[in-house]
Formats: C-alpha cells, sequence, structure tokens
C-alpha cells in the first residue's frame, strides 16, 4: 500500500464499527493495524504532502493546519464514541506497516498501561472566566473636576477589579477541589490569553478532569449547579473528550515527522 501512515491513536480491539462515511486527514478513510492486542488507527497519506520537508511546511500554513487538525479531531471524536482511545500527536506519520509496528512494538508497555488506567473513561473541561465589569459597557464616567478627584476614581476602580478577581479565584479554587474529589484524576492548564482564545473576560481556571463514563452525567450536572453561584463569571463545559490531558503525551502539538526505514521508531 503506497503512501505514509497519518496515525491518530492507540487503542485495544473495538466491536462497534466506526461510520462508513467518516473521512479522516487528506479526505482519506480510517484504517486499522493490529500489533498483538493493539490497534493503531492510522489514514494512508501522500508523500508529497506528508514527508518531512513538505510537513514542515504545510505546519507553517495556518489554513492547512486547521483543516488537517479538524479532520484528525473528527476521527478522535468518532473512536472516543465506541472505545477508549489514546491521541497521538497532531501529524504523527510513519513510512510503512513495518515503521508503525516498530513503534507499537517499543512503546507497548507504555500503550498498555496508558490504556488500562484510561478504559472507560473520558475527559471534561471546565474554565471559569471573570465577565467585564458592567460598568465598562456603560457610558463612560464624567470627566474629573481635579487630579484628586481622578486619583479617587482610580483607587475605586482598582479596588473594584482586585474585589472581583479575589472573588472570581476563590470560586475557582472551591470549584476545583469539588470537582477533583469526584473526577479520578485532574489536571491544571495555564490560563488561556483572551487574545489568542476569541474568549471574552479573564480566564481564572482551565482544568481537565478524567471521569468515568458512568459517573459523566453526575459530573456535568455538579458543573451545571455552580453557575447559579458564579455571579459576574462565567462557567463552561466542554466534553467528553479523549483523556488528551492524561497519556503523558502534549496533545494537538504540531510536531509530527515522517519516519523513514532509518527512523522507525520515530513519529513522536
Amino acid at each position: 500500500m503506497s503512501g505514509l501512515r497519518y496515525v491518530y491513536a492507540i487503542c485495544r480491539p473495538f466491536g462497534p464499527a466506526l461510520q462508513a462515511q467518516l473521512s479522516g486527514v487528506g479526505g482519506q478513510p480510517p484504517r486499522q493495524l493490529t500489533h498483538h492486542g493493539l490497534i493503531a488507527v492510522y489514514s494512508v497519506v501522500p508523500e508529497a504532502d506528508f514527508a518531512e520537508e513538505p510537513l514542515r511546511a504545510h505546519l507553517e500554513d495556518l489554513d492547512w493546519l486547521t483543516e488537517t487538525a479538524r479532520a484528525h479531531q473528527g476521527v478522535i471524536d468518532a473512536l472516543t464514541a465506541v472505545t477508549t482511545p489514546l491521541p497521538l500527536r497532531l501529524a504523527t506519520v510513519f513510512r510503512d506497516d513495518s515503521a508503525l509496528r516498530t513503534m507499537m512494538e517499543s512503546r507497548e508497555d507504555y500503550f498498555e498501561r496508558t490504556l488500562d488506567r484510561l478504559t472507560g473513561r473520558v475527559e471534561w473541561g471546565v474554565k471559569v472566566y471573570v465577565e467585564p465589569p458592567a460598568e465598562d459597557a456603560r457610558e463612560p464616567a464624567a470627566k474629573p473636576a481635579s487630579g484628586r478627584d481622578y486619583l479617587r476614581q482610580r483607587r475605586r476602580s482598582v479596588r473594584s477589579h482586585e474585589h472581583t478577581w479575589q472573588e472570581a479565584s476563590e470560586f475557582a479554587g472551591r470549584l476545583h477541589a469539588t470537582l477533583s474529589s469526584f473526577a479520578e484524576d485532574s489536571r491544571l492548564h495555564n490560563p488561556q490569553n483572551s487574545a489568542l482564545s476569541g474568549a471574552t473576560g479573564q480566564n481564572v481556571l482551565n482544568a481537565a478532569y478524567l471521569v468515568t463514563r458512568g459517573n459523566s452525567e453526575e459530573f456535568v450536572e455538579m458543573v451545571d449547579r455552580t453557575k447559579d453561584e458564579a455571579e459576574g463569571m462565567r462557567v463552561e463545559l466542554t466534553g467528553p473528550w479523549a483523556a488528551y490531558s492524561f497519556t503523558g503525551e502534549e496533545p494537538g502539538e504540531a510536531t509530527g515527522e515522517a519516519t523513514g526505514e532509518e527512523k522507525g521508531s520515530g513519529g513522536r
């Protein structure tokens, strides 16, 4: 079979088939390669786009990268619906079946241990944002009559923002402690930069929680109940996802490489 192997995830054999119309990266359907008790889910992609040099160039192209990431995530989401995938990094590519099997052989213990820990579990993401103060949306305050009035207004504004930030931080801390005690594991990620994410408000909590599928409904209800307490804040819940934050990999990082015979265990 000509072409490179673009690998989405490693998982164990699963019964329900993926939907027939599912297409992955480059519009190619996902395939499966079995090695011992593991399966690599991959698509065959052209060397012209995914060999080391063209891939490096493509990763500088935001449109190409966005399209590839969307197709990659579509396959991961489809797998998450029927099994527990262990997602690999975006743009993880191998020369052929032999190179892919070599990687699976070399990392077999890691894959088995991680799948043992993650099977039957999904990841939920929770973010808390401090909403812009209401006065920011109104007409600007009257021009101060003097320098003293200006300083007084500034002090009031600073105190108001500090109070809001403290309340938000305390709320986020309580929420994280509650959700962490319910979940099997949790991860605190760095707050998102609103200029990059496009989200309004200031991110004070950006966390991931590993929850069993059977407990997921209760977890969602717990998060929903906190929204009534979050005055001046916004609580966002996302998921269920494949357990990216709990695999030991760096999810979504665009650092794949085409793996030739001389690099048979590459692709990380």
